[in-house]
């Protein structure tokens, strides 16, 4: 991992699509085409951690949209921005978003399916606010879904390819207020190429955030703990090598960001995801699909286990990060 940040964005470029990380895209993107009509059964519209209180009646679906607005309150994105919602799931955030922030938001993602989901589920939201309030909708135009006072838009794309994609043309514009990533990152095998396509989309004059959300190994592990808790999580969540809070910190700083708010360390207020996940898990039917899917799916729900065990032993780390253009 280390020796790709160091790499030239267009070396990267052309080597992205090839060797061992293509075949993890790969399985990453026949993983969520699968199973993210399952997920969003299970889990409802926000396929991410929850940040809980220390309250027994709190809920995963309140806690979900709890770590959006502390991402909001972190970062300080104005209302009425717009927004790159990058591995935007099937767009729960994209839809809270443009919901409650008036943010004009574009969600992409890898799997195809999660694009039909998400439009999917904003269309029929749109629908129920239509037959409530008919002077309430905007004209958007076939490729956005009105959301008042925001609006969404879905596209399927490799979030490697951001850069190339929003090239300038119409539709394509790039100039984002935000790119905002949730637990995507760690999936992604070339971070610096993520870290400089996002200053790249933001709109130029400063002032445009990178808002993170991720999964992260502690600092300084042994071989042991690597070995006992980081390796089963990146094999079974479909991982390139996870990096430090301070790694991202780096590669942040080399794309030219500033540290607008600093890594914060929440991993005790999200670890109760992973025991709401485990209940969730048992339904057979699950397991009757993950058989038949595959090797992969099936380590995929094991990795379950690996997940609570890393925050238990405090080296496995979930943070929020906020990072600004200057």
């Amino acid at each position: 991992m280390a020796a790709a940040a160091t790499l030239s964005p267009s070396v990267v470029e052309s080597t992205a699509d090839n060797g061992p990380w293509a075949a993890l895209k790969g399985k990453i993107k026949t993983h969520y085409d699968l199973l993210s009509e399952y997920y969003y059964s299970l889990w409802g519209e926000h396929i991410h951690h929850g940040y809980f209180l220390d309250d027994p009646l709190d809920t995963k679906e309140a806690a979900q949209r709890r770590l959006i607005s502390l991402l909001l309150e972190r970062s300080k994105v104005s209302a009425g921005s717009r927004v790159l919602d990058v591995g935007c799931g099937v767009g729960g955030t994209s839809r809270q978003l443009a919901r409650e922030h008036s943010c004009s938001v574009t969600g992409v993602t890898i799997s195809g399916k999660q694009v039909e989901i998400a439009k999917r589920l904003s269309n029929d939201e749109a629908a129920k606010i239509l037959k409530e309030s008919p002077d309430s909708l905007e004209d958007v135009g076939e490729e956005w879904v009105s959301l008042p006072p925001g609006k969404v838009r879905f596209i399927e794309l490799d979030a490697e390819k951001m850069g190339e994609y929003f090239d300038g043309t119409e539709g394509k514009e790039g100039d984002y207020d935000a790119v905002w990533i949730s637990e995507a990152m760690s999936h992604l095998p070339h971070k610096q190429l993520f870290f400089d396509n996002a200053f790249k989309l933001l709109k130029s004059g400063g002032g445009g955030k990178l808002v993170v959300a991720d999964w992260f190994k502690a600092e300084d592990l042994n071989d042991k703990q690597m070995e006992d808790d980081i390796k089963p999580i990146e094999a079974g969540m479909l991982l390139p090598p996870l990096c430090t809070m301070s790694e991202y910190v780096e590669h942040a700083k080399n794309a030219g960001f500033k540290v607008y708010s600093e890594p914060f360390d929440i991993s005790e207020n999200v670890k109760k995801t992973w025991d709401i996940s485990l209940s969730l898990i048992q339904n057979p039917s699950l397991w009757m699909l993950a058989i038949a899917a595959g090797r992969d799916i099936i380590s995929f729900l094991r990795a379950f286990q690996a997940m609570r065990r890393g925050y238990n032993n405090k080296t496995f780390k979930y943070a929020v990060i906020a990072f600004e253009k200057a």
